[in-house]
């Protein structure tokens, strides 16, 4: 079924994709008309969950939405909250470093907050059927790593069109696809190892997007090459500190 969810979810798109064609509007700079297609994933789940669990498991996938109950503690939440944050503040850095000047950060104000609900509104779109849908089925048959590569690039490819509509390079597209990748990567940790909470990956999925808006000048000096280099790195850190983690637990630790 989650082969059919991919599936759906690309056929559900193709609405936003044409709306986007040739369409100049943007809903935010950076960010094309065909962007609202970010409730197909959400689509698509529902509509697969209504065929074989009815309206009640249709309600209960919905419900997930703010399942932050299922959160092991709050330093999941907070991990969830500064992982993007904190990778955008090292991107600054390493780019100034580089020799690129970059403008002053904005400083942040209560304008922030209305930006932070449209972003969370659309991840839960695609967090609804990406964690809540796609991953527990591939995690279980496939592992947490494999599922995170699986799902980041479904996740990338899925992005392409709507990347090519707002004018990205292909180099650029390449280099961006690799960073969405390693933090799918990550989140599809923080999803398993953190309590299976599709509010905690729309939260984490909601700072990805607000830190690439908030970097300086509305993301338009965001490099995807210093971006995707860090987080893959972060991606690859943490699954090589968690592989020894479990590899050096005692036998009754297991």
């Amino acid at each position: 079924m989650v082969i059919i969810f991919f599936l759906l979810v690309f056929v559900v798109s193709l609405p936003f994709w044409l709306l986007g064609a040739g369409n100049p509007v943007q809903l935010l700079p950076g960010l094309p008309l065909s962007a609202l297609g970010a409730f197909a994933p959400a689509l698509a789940a529902l509509f697969l969950t209504v065929q074989s669990d009815r309206l009640p498991g249709a309600w209960q996938l919905l419900r997930r939405s703010f399942d932050y109950p299922r959160l092991k503690s709050k330093s999941w939440l907070l991990a969830m909250l500064i992982i993007s944050p904190a990778l955008a503040v090292l991107a600054y850095v390493v780019i100034e470093a580089l020799g690129q000047p970059l403008p002053d950060p904005a400083p942040l104000t209560f304008a922030v907050l209305p930006l932070a609900v449209f972003f969370f509104i659309g991840a839960l779109g695609e967090e609804i059927g990406w964690s809540g849908y796609a991953t527990e089925p591939l995690q279980k048959r496939w592992g947490t790593l494999t599922a995170g590569v699986i799902l980041g690039t479904i996740w990338a490819i899925w992005h392409f069109v709507p990347l090519a509509q707002a004018h990205r390079s292909v180099e650029w597209i390449a280099w961006w696809s690799l960073n969405t990748i390693a933090f799918r990567m990550i989140m599809t940790w923080l999803y398993v190892r953190g309590g299976k909470s599709v509010f905690g990956a729309a939260v984490f999925h909601t700072m990805i997007n607000l830190s690439w808006q908030l970097f300086p000048d509305n993301g338009s000096f965001y490099d995807p090459r210093i971006f995707g280099l860090l987080t893959i790195g972060l991606a690859i850190l943490i699954f090589a500190t968690d592989h020894f983690r479990v590899t050096n637990l005692p036998a009754n630790g297991r």
